[in-house]
Protein backbone atom coordinates (compact mmCIF):
# COMPACT_ATOMS: atom_id res chain seq x y z
CA UNK A 1 0.00 0.00 0.00
CA UNK A 2 1.40 3.36 -0.80
CA UNK A 3 1.09 6.05 1.66
CA UNK A 4 2.78 8.88 0.27
CA UNK A 5 0.79 11.54 0.12
CA UNK A 6 -0.97 13.44 -3.95
CA UNK A 7 -1.57 16.39 -2.21
CA UNK A 8 -0.19 19.51 -3.34
CA UNK A 9 1.01 22.61 -0.89
CA UNK A 10 -1.75 24.73 -0.52
CA UNK A 11 -1.87 27.75 -2.97
CA UNK A 12 -1.69 31.45 -1.44
CA UNK A 13 -5.16 33.58 -1.81
CA UNK A 14 -3.43 36.48 -3.43
CA UNK A 15 -4.86 39.64 -3.80
CA UNK A 16 -3.42 42.80 -6.35
CA UNK A 17 -3.38 46.01 -6.29
CA UNK A 18 -2.19 48.55 -8.28
CA UNK A 19 -3.24 51.56 -10.26
CA UNK A 20 -1.80 50.68 -13.50
CA UNK A 21 -4.49 47.81 -15.00
CA UNK A 22 -1.73 46.38 -17.23
CA UNK A 23 0.26 45.62 -14.33
CA UNK A 24 -2.05 43.71 -12.63
CA UNK A 25 -3.03 41.94 -15.84
CA UNK A 26 1.14 40.76 -16.03
CA UNK A 27 1.10 40.32 -12.37
CA UNK A 28 -2.08 37.67 -12.71
CA UNK A 29 -0.66 35.98 -15.08
CA UNK A 30 2.92 35.64 -13.18
CA UNK A 31 1.39 33.97 -10.40
CA UNK A 32 -1.73 31.68 -11.52
CA UNK A 33 0.38 28.78 -11.71
CA UNK A 34 1.83 28.68 -8.60
CA UNK A 35 -1.18 31.36 -6.93
CA UNK A 36 -5.41 31.57 -6.88
CA UNK A 37 -5.33 34.99 -7.21
CA UNK A 38 -8.44 36.17 -5.91
CA UNK A 39 -8.67 40.21 -7.30
CA UNK A 40 -7.09 42.71 -9.01
CA UNK A 41 -7.84 46.81 -7.84
CA UNK A 42 -6.59 49.90 -8.83
CA UNK A 43 -7.19 51.72 -6.41
CA UNK A 44 -7.11 51.48 -2.64
CA UNK A 45 -10.65 52.07 -1.29
CA UNK A 46 -11.25 49.11 -3.28
CA UNK A 47 -8.11 47.51 -2.02
CA UNK A 48 -9.91 47.85 1.70
CA UNK A 49 -12.92 46.35 0.14
CA UNK A 50 -11.61 43.60 -1.51
CA UNK A 51 -9.50 42.63 1.52
CA UNK A 52 -12.45 42.77 3.95
CA UNK A 53 -14.37 40.24 1.73
CA UNK A 54 -11.81 38.19 -0.01
CA UNK A 55 -9.83 37.61 3.17
CA UNK A 56 -6.46 36.77 0.93
CA UNK A 57 -3.69 34.91 2.51
CA UNK A 58 -1.53 37.88 0.83
CA UNK A 59 -2.18 40.96 -0.47
CA UNK A 60 0.80 42.44 -3.19
CA UNK A 61 0.34 46.07 -3.47
CA UNK A 62 1.95 49.21 -4.91
CA UNK A 63 3.48 51.18 -2.67
CA UNK A 64 2.64 54.37 -5.07
CA UNK A 65 -1.17 54.38 -5.18
CA UNK A 66 -3.01 57.53 -6.20
CA UNK A 67 -4.60 59.20 -2.79
CA UNK A 68 -3.28 57.31 -0.68
CA UNK A 69 0.37 56.95 1.05
CA UNK A 70 1.61 53.73 0.79
CA UNK A 71 3.06 53.30 4.21
CA UNK A 72 -0.26 54.20 5.51
CA UNK A 73 -1.93 51.96 3.15
CA UNK A 74 0.24 49.06 4.83
CA UNK A 75 -0.37 50.20 8.03
CA UNK A 76 -4.30 50.29 7.87
CA UNK A 77 -4.02 46.78 6.13
CA UNK A 78 -2.06 45.24 9.00
CA UNK A 79 -4.08 46.54 11.81
CA UNK A 80 -7.70 45.61 9.97
CA UNK A 81 -6.25 42.20 8.52
CA UNK A 82 -3.24 41.63 10.97
CA UNK A 83 -3.43 37.74 9.22
CA UNK A 84 -2.73 38.67 5.85
CA UNK A 85 0.98 38.98 4.62
CA UNK A 86 1.73 42.34 2.92
CA UNK A 87 4.21 42.33 -0.01
CA UNK A 88 5.04 45.27 -1.04
CA UNK A 89 6.01 46.46 -4.74
CA UNK A 90 8.15 49.69 -5.81
CA UNK A 91 9.47 51.25 -8.36
CA UNK A 92 11.61 53.19 -5.74
CA UNK A 93 14.32 50.32 -4.40
CA UNK A 94 16.89 52.14 -2.04
CA UNK A 95 16.81 51.23 1.70
CA UNK A 96 15.38 53.81 3.21
CA UNK A 97 12.28 52.86 1.51
CA UNK A 98 12.98 49.29 2.09
CA UNK A 99 13.14 50.29 5.92
CA UNK A 100 10.16 52.28 5.98
CA UNK A 101 7.89 49.85 4.61
CA UNK A 102 9.20 46.55 6.68
CA UNK A 103 8.40 48.76 10.03
CA UNK A 104 5.01 49.86 8.24
CA UNK A 105 4.32 46.23 8.36
CA UNK A 106 4.94 44.32 4.92
CA UNK A 107 6.40 40.85 5.33
CA UNK A 108 8.58 41.75 2.16
CA UNK A 109 9.59 43.97 -0.38
CA UNK A 110 9.97 43.68 -4.27
CA UNK A 111 11.40 46.28 -6.90
CA UNK A 112 9.29 46.56 -9.22
CA UNK A 113 12.37 46.39 -12.08
CA UNK A 114 12.99 42.36 -10.52
CA UNK A 115 9.30 41.68 -9.79
CA UNK A 116 9.28 38.60 -12.49
CA UNK A 117 12.23 37.24 -10.88
CA UNK A 118 11.45 38.25 -7.02
CA UNK A 119 7.48 38.46 -6.55
CA UNK A 120 6.80 34.66 -6.28
CA UNK A 121 9.07 34.11 -4.08
CA UNK A 122 8.60 37.04 -1.51
CA UNK A 123 4.76 35.60 -1.62
CA UNK A 124 5.70 32.10 -0.90
CA UNK A 125 7.76 32.85 1.85
CA UNK A 126 5.67 35.44 3.36
CA UNK A 127 2.92 32.86 3.14
CA UNK A 128 5.11 30.41 4.99
CA UNK A 129 5.34 32.58 8.21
Amino acid sequence: MDVSSSEEPPRPRVLLADDDVSVGTAVTRLLAPSCDVVGCVTDVGALFDAASRLQPDVIVVDLFMPTHDGLDTCRHLRGVMPHAKIVVVSGADDASTRTRVLKAGASAFVSKMKVVDDLLPAIQGAFAT
